[in-house]
């Protein structure tokens, strides 16, 4: 038995962290999430010595602050971090913001669903690929 997918939300929205919270914790034997709520906190976390990396981020695109492209660029730049995957989680269907993301090396962009049956169907979906697809290979922590 594989161990639970690991993720990270990042998303500057309280409101939409718990939403994310509560539909993931329907899934917890398949998965953990912790949630931060910036671009600055993120990398903090994910460059914390003894941190267990998650298999997989989810990163809000609109962010003040640091945006999530930022985000995602100092994540690619980073040796450490550089192989993890990057969702673009976003309400942004904006085509420059699709193809910024991808040009970044964005894994996937995702828009966000604004109806809340839709949302956990795309969460049910996120999880069916990501579990299926993530690298079992991957270690645990890294200092």
């Amino acid at each position: 038995m594989s161990r639970p997918l690991r993720l990270l939300l990042v998303d500057d929205s309280l409101m939409d962290r718990h939403l994310a919270e509560e539909v993931f914790a329907e899934y917890a034997h398949l998965c953990e999430v912790t949630t931060v709520g910036g671009g600055q906190e993120a990398l903090e976390y994910l460059r914390t010595s003894g941190t267990s990396l998650p298999d997989v981020v989810l990163l809000d695109v609109n962010m003040p602050g640091m945006s999530g492209f930022e985000v995602l660029e100092a994540m690619k730049a980073d040796p450490r971090l550089v192989q993890i995957p990057v969702v673009m989680l976003t309400t942004s269907n904006h085509d420059h913001d699709i193809t910024r993301a991808y040009t970044l090396h964005a894994s996937s962009y995702l828009i966000k669903s604004l109806s809340f049956q839709d949302f956990v169907a795309q969460v049910e979906g996120f999880l069916e690929f990501w579990t299926r697809a993530r690298l079992t290979s991957w270690p645990d922590a890294v200092s």
